[in-house]
Parts: structure tokens; sequence; C-alpha cells
């Protein structure tokens, strides 16, 4: 499926193209998820933001997206052309970390072939926009032996661009969540001397992001307390510390958040007098990634919890787009 049938430059999904024309920055949204990446630059470019394009594959994180910002994401990026999507000047991607077969043997895209890094390689290639914000898993940095990130990095060189990555930690920007992410950032402008934000070091604790009361079925069945406890003993008893992680209202910070959470909830439990621990609601973890209570969750709550887990920490984003917005 290709989208010729669709003029991007004139109408796309709801977007406001005569708004977008007065942007001072065109953006497009890759792998956009629920759009935590764009929340974040949204709220630091403010008007001078214009989203053009979007794309994400999850049909219920389409829904949500198209709640929050008015757009329904084009899917598959495999099957969106180049010139497909509208001159921008910024790009977005949290894109999936995936095994490049001959990383670190070859240079320039025939190392990314057959993984989705290319597709972002050929629209960087073909639209040169000023800045590529790129966010992965902390482990992203060494993977296969580091080959990985080597490959992502030469590729952004190759296409004239200077790089810049570090690993950040939602726990030192206002978030009560030990979240490690890696963000790379690429310049066009090979004069930039781009800095990363220092640690905000804000007093936030998990009681923070807590509702005094939520519904009884967040707390967690006898069984499946059971079953968390039985297992952290047989992770004790082999030496390691595998098992469910409890939090209370005075904890300064949680563990990651997953995409896995709706399965059982181990990650981030929450104490609770005189009954079974339970788990964070929807709301919750939304708040545990920064997203507002303004940001409408119009899925299921097993839906909810796998796209808050895939998403970002917003307060992160805000303070790199910050630093982007000053050097361009």
């Amino acid at each position: 499926m290709k989208y010729k049938d669709v003029n991007l430059f004139e109408e796309f999904d709801g977007i406001d193209r005569k708004s977008i024309k007065n942007s001072k920055y065109k953006i497009i949204d890759l792998f956009a998820g629920v759009g935590g990446i764009r929340l974040g630059f949204e709220d630091v470019f403010k008007s001078d933001a214009g989203f053009v394009f979007s794309s994400e594959i999850d049909k219920h994180a389409q829904i949500t997206y198209n709640a929050n910002y008015g757009e329904v994401p084009y899917g598959d990026i495999t099957e969106i052309d180049n010139d497909e999507i509208p001159k921008f000047d910024i790009l977005l991607a949290g894109f999936p970390c995936q095994p490049f077969s001959n990383a670190g043997l070859k240079k320039g895209f025939d190392d990314t072939r057959g993984t989705l890094f290319f597709d972002v390689a050929r629209i960087i290639e073909h639209h040169k926009p000023k800045v590529v914000f790129l966010e992965n898993v902390k482990g992203f940095k060494n993977h296969n032996k580091g080959n990985t990130f080597k490959v992502v990095k030469d590729t952004l060189e190759d296409l004239g661009y200077k790089v810049f990555s570090k690993v950040l930690n939602a726990k030192n920007f206002g978030v009560p969540q030990n979240r490690e992410r890696i963000y790379i950032i690429a310049f066009l402008d090979n004069n930039v001397n781009f800095k990363f934000p220092e640690a905000l070091n804000k007093d936030v604790k998990v009681g923070d992001i807590l509702d005094h009361k939520v519904d009884s079925k967040y707390t967690i069945s006898d069984k499946l307390w059971a079953g968390h406890k039985r297992r952290k003993l047989e992770h004790k008893a082999k030496g390691n510390g595998f098992g469910y992680s409890m939090f209370n209202q005075e904890s300064e910070y949680t563990s990651t958040l997953s995409a896995r959470y709706y399965k059982d909830g181990s990650e981030v439990l929450i104490e609770q007098k005189n009954q079974n621990p339970r788990k964070l609601s929807p709301r919750e973890a939304g708040r545990l990634q920064g997203f507002s209570n303004d940001f409408k969750i119009v899925v299921s709550d097993t839906q909810a919890y796998k796209q808050f887990g895939n998403s970002v920490a917003v307060p992160v984003i805000k303070e790199l787009a910050k630093n982007i917005l000053r050097e361009i």
C-alpha cells in the first residue's frame, strides 16, 4: 500500500495547514506511539512548531494519538515514500532497536537495510532536516558489542550530521521513576556544540503521582500476590534480585515502567494498608511518565499500560527540546 492518493501538502487528517504554514519549524513524528516526544516539543516550541506528518503502525496507539492531537498517524513507515512526506526541519523518532546483521562490517545504508532505522535514514537523506532527534533504550549503546550504535552514528555522520548522544535518567528530571534512555541528537549545522541538560534534581516522590483513592480492581488478587511472593523467594534462593518491586507514598522513585506492565504489574506495586498491594491505574502510569491529567486515555487499561510503558518521560524531552531550540 502506498499513499499516492493523498496530497499531503494540501490536507492531512485534520491538521490545520494554514497554521502550520506560518510555523517557524516543521516537524515530523515517526514511531510516534501516543506522541510523548511530540508533547515535549510542543510544550517548548509552542506556536513555532508545526507538525506536518506522523507515523505509527499500532492501531490502538493511533486511536490515542488522534484523540489528543486531532490526526490519525499514517501506518507502516516502510510503505511511505520519501517524497510523500512534506518538507520539514526536525525529525523525531523513538525507533525500535533491531539487530543489524552486518553492523560494523560495511558502511552507510548497507548496514541498516532490513531494519527500521533504514527508513529513518532514507527519509533524512531525502529531506536533510536541520535536526534529528532519536530515542532508544539504554542498552542500545552497547547492543551487538556497540556496533549497532556505531552504525547509526556513522550513518548520520555520512549524511553530513554532527552527532551528540547521552543516557539520561527520568528520575533526575522531576519524574519519580528510574528510567534510563539514550538520546541521539544530530545537527546538519556542524558548528553546533550541543549541551545536554543538567539534572534538575527536583524533590519528587512516588506519592506525587498517586491518587488518594483508586478503584479496587487495581488491587491484585490473592492468587497473583501469592505467585509474586513465591517467585521472589525462588529468585532470592538463586542469588539474584529479580521479583516484584514494592513502593509507597514516600518512595523516591519506582522501577522502570514497561510495556508488559499490564500482565501482572510486578515492576511497580503500591503498598496498601491491611490488603494486597495494587497496580498503578492507567492515569497514574501516565503521570509517572510526565503526562498531564489532560491527556486523554481512550483505550482499554491493557492498551493504556502498553502505550505509557512504550512512551517517554515527557519532562526529559522538554529539557532536551529547550536546549535544541537554543541551538537553532
